[in-house]
């Protein structure tokens, strides 16, 4: 079933909404000073260093003897396997950040693991009526843009062994049409880019192309997420253009490391 728009909530906890944006940092990015926090949610040092200490208590932080905050015991899995998407991250946020200069709709990075699709790289549009932050968040692959983009690039038995009725046993009504998930994976292969008009979310529309590694290989989607208020069909196919220009150029940086 469609989801509404995300919306931040009428009485939004600033103190915890910072905390979860400080963890996900940890998380993706594996490392944070006081200073770096404190700078990212643009608030004072003391603010950004209760905040910390609170996610070490809560051991979802913990803090070297260098004074450096890195992600705790709740997040290690995620430190693990934080290189890759820590450097995917790191390199896409100033591309994001042209695109929502170039767009004027917030912009974003994500990646596939099984049948899931997480935001690892989010920036918002700087229009009061906009899609938010995605940063951390985790949507099923097959109604996410990007989740689209990367699961076009496996063949149809792997989509067929992703989403097989045995591993939906427990939970059949999220299983997908496999017959029509298929027609839409090869319409975004055709096409080289994935058009999403409310799948994840009632209200909004996001357009996606592929970010590739040196050897073709795909390893996130890049997109723009906008209010379908605002989507005019016509403007469709510089979109696409511009964010392609936008991934060529994430690739480029991308590959040089």
């Amino acid at each position: 079933m469609d989801k509404p728009l995300k919306t931040r909530p009428p009485y939004a906890i600033t103190s915890v909404d910072h905390a979860l944006k400080l963890a996900a940092i940890l998380q993706l990015e594996g490392r944070l000073t006081v200073s770096e926090a404190a700078a990212r949610l643009d608030v004072a040092r003391s603010t950004a260093h209760r905040l910390l200490a609170m996610l070490v208590y809560r051991d979802f932080a913990v803090q070297d003897e260098d004074k450096v905050y890195r992600a705790g015991p709740v997040l290690e899995l995620a430190a693990h396997s934080r290189s890759t998407a820590s450097r995917l991250r790191q390199v896409a946020l100033p591309h994001l950040q042209r695109l929502v200069d170039l767009l004027g709709e917030s912009a974003n990075v994500a990646v596939r693991t099984g049948d899931t699709c997480r935001f690892i790289a989010s920036v918002e549009s700087p229009q009061s009526l906009k899609v938010g932050s995605r940063e951390g968040m985790v949507f099923p692959a097959h109604r996410t843009t990007a989740g689209l983009l990367l699961l076009a690039q496996i063949s149809d038995d792997e989509v067929a062994s992703i989403y097989s009725r045995e591993r939906y046993a427990d939970h059949l009504a999220d299983r997908p049409d496999i017959d029509v998930l298929r027609t839409e994976l090869e319409r975004v292969r055709r096409n080289g880019f994935a058009f999403n008009d409310g799948r994840s979310e009632r209200g909004v529309v996001a357009v996606g192309v592929p970010v590739r590694r040196a050897g073709g290989d795909v390893v996130a989607g890049m997109s723009i997420s906008m209010p379908s208020v605002r989507y005019d069909k016509d403007s469709l196919p510089s979109v696409v253009a511009t964010l392609m220009s936008g991934a060529a150029a994430l690739e480029r940086d991308l590959n040089q490391g």
